[in-house]
């Protein structure tokens, strides 16, 4: 029951209540919440109150409505993008690279779907690649699927005049994707860096990601650079944020 005089509003009480039992397990994760009804009669609050309280575990993630379902508790993260050693050499030399490193370790199903144009280089692409604006860019638009499932979205951008005549302006690249061509090209790649945010979708993100109301993306722009320092793509990834979690490991050095 909610307590009418604590001065807290009984929609965040309920609200609260039920996110501590998400939290503790004592509703896992896919498992139904109990009905409207049930809420109603188990703290003591009208209809109304019970939908505010959903509609705001709705609007942080926690839960997911299905019509004429129910209220489910949203599956934690399924896919783990380890930063350890999947942009290296020896997993492109495998052919295990990026999002078929992940798909490797979660045992998932990867496919891609890419589109490839030429566009001219706006300020950011421009300021990102060290290039002048107007200069001709490759531009690779992938969808990326885990068991057929959309998980992310990928945009690499990189200077024309290093991708003419290579594989990186085909669909399909080859063993290794565009890194192994670059470095085919004797553009050998030095580092990485990764810049990652947060953020709501866009409508058109939400709708092919498939991401229910109040679902977060993660952002991630990737600059790789060659071994002299110069910088050859530019990456700009969206991930499902109900469906990743980034992992990080590096040297106490």
């Amino acid at each position: 029951m909610v307590d009418r005089r604590s001065g807290v509003p009984a929609f965040r009480q309920v609200a609260s209540d039920l996110r501590e039992k998400i939290t503790a397990g004592e509703y896992a994760p896919g498992e139904q919440l109990p009905s409207e009804r049930e809420l109603v009669d188990s703290y003591g609050v009208s209809r109304p109150t019970v939908r505010e309280a959903v509609n705001m575990l709705r609007a942080e993630g926690l839960v997911t409505s299905e019509h004429g379902r129910g209220v489910f508790v949203r599956p934690p993260a399924s896919i783990q993008r380890m930063s350890r050693a999947r942009l290296s050499r020896e997993a492109r030399e495998r052919n295990r690279g990026a999002f078929l490193a992940d798909a490797a370790a979660r045992g998932f199903t990867p496919s891609t779907s890419v589109k490839i144009r030429f566009e001219q280089a706006d300020q950011r692409a421009a300021a990102h690649l060290a290039i002048d604006e107007g200069t001709e860019i490759t531009v690779r638009d992938r969808v990326m699927r885990a068991d057929g499932l959309v998980v992310q979205l990928a945009v690499s951008r990189l200077p024309r005049e290093l991708t003419r005549g290579t594989a990186i302006e085909e669909v399909d690249t080859g063993a290794g994707g565009a890194y192994a061509r670059l470095e085919e090209s004797g553009h050998r790649l030095g580092s990485f860096v990764e810049h990652v945010g947060a953020r709501m979708p866009t409508p058109d993100e939400a709708t092919q990601l498939q991401l229910a109301e109040g679902v977060p993306v993660i952002t991630v722009t990737r600059v790789a650079y060659t071994e002299d320092g110069t910088p050859v793509e530019m990456n700009d990834m969206v991930l499902a944020a109900d469906r990743y979690e980034l992992s990080y490991e590096w040297p106490a050095d």
